[in-house]
């Protein structure tokens, strides 16, 4: 037990602390593992969902301010996962601060990557399902839908290389949220270090592979019915095909967010604090 302080970790002791979750969450039960990633593939949901429904009308406001409205409401993914307690791909990417100390091993590591990759994806679908058969995007006569169709398309109409890179910059963001969350010794704390990073990188436009589990799967969804698509208006949805969402999106963003969070944050971080 950590003995009674007020005062924050400091950097070297949150390397540490980062490294020794590492090596719990690495062996763990892989059920209660897979458990945890469909939690924390719901709770990112969440905060998509919110996200869309706060900036579906942007009539009168300024891009910047509905950027930044929106990206504090998809802070309420990150901080369900935290505080709640789930397992999110994009923070376990940190977990090779742990690899790259001996303390985890290859296998161990790709085997829980891949756990919680596929248990946020089953958590997003879900999420998905429930919104749907909810009437949630009939909202506004439609517009929360419509919206659902504009975030999803403009995800699968980026270029390989703008994708990768906004995935790199993405989990950069990620991981320092989660870095910062290291620091604090209660939920306030918690909550405050997500607030920023997590919100600048949504107002920034980055990509988040388990945010876009929901927001593409989402858009395809919301294109099978006609009285959305025709609200959405002009929108050109050719590359919003099942083959666009893997292919354009969540191939190069989950490639990004891994390079991202494990060599810009991770690797950084055990090379300065961990290595002997």
């Amino acid at each position: 037990m950590d003995h009674f302080s007020v005062d924050a970790y400091s950097p070297k002791e949150i390397a540490a602390r980062i490294e020794s979750v590492g090596v719990s969450k690495s062996t763990n039960d892989p059920l209660r593992v897979f458990a945890l990633a469909i939690l924390a593939g719901a709770f990112i949901s969440f905060g998509a969902v919110f996200f869309t429904l706060v900036t579906h009308d942007a009539s009168g406001v300024a891009t910047g301010v509905m950027r930044l409205i929106g990206g504090l409401a998809f802070c309420l993914g990150l901080v369900l996962v935290i505080v709640a307690g789930a397992e999110l791909f994009t923070g376990n990417n940190l977990i090779v601060m742990a690899y790259v100390d001996g303390k985890v091993s290859l296998k161990q590591l790709l085997a829980n990557w891949t756990i919680v990759f596929i248990g946020n994806f089953v958590g997003a679908v879900g999420i998905l399902l429930l919104i749907y058969l909810s009437g949630h995007w009939q909202i506004g006569g439609g517009a929360v839908g419509a919206k659902v169709l504009a975030i999803a398309n403009a995800k699968v109409n980026l270029t390989w290389m703008e994708a990768f890179t906004r995935g790199i910059l993405c989990n950069i963001l990620v991981c320092l949220a989660v870095w910062l969350c290291f620091a604090g010794r209660t939920v306030v704390d918690k909550v405050l270090a997500i607030l920023f990073p997590i919100t600048a990188f949504v107002a920034m436009g980055f990509e988040h592979s388990v945010a876009n589990m929901y927001f593409i799967s989402a858009g395809l969804v919301a294109k099978q019915q006609a009285e959305l698509v025709q609200l959405a208006g002009s929108l050109n949805l050719e590359q919003l095909t099942a083959s666009g969402f893997l292919l354009n999106n969540l191939v190069p963003v989950t490639l990004g967010n891994i390079i991202g969070g494990s060599v810009f944050v991770g690797l950084f971080y055990w090379f300065i604090y961990l290595r002997d």
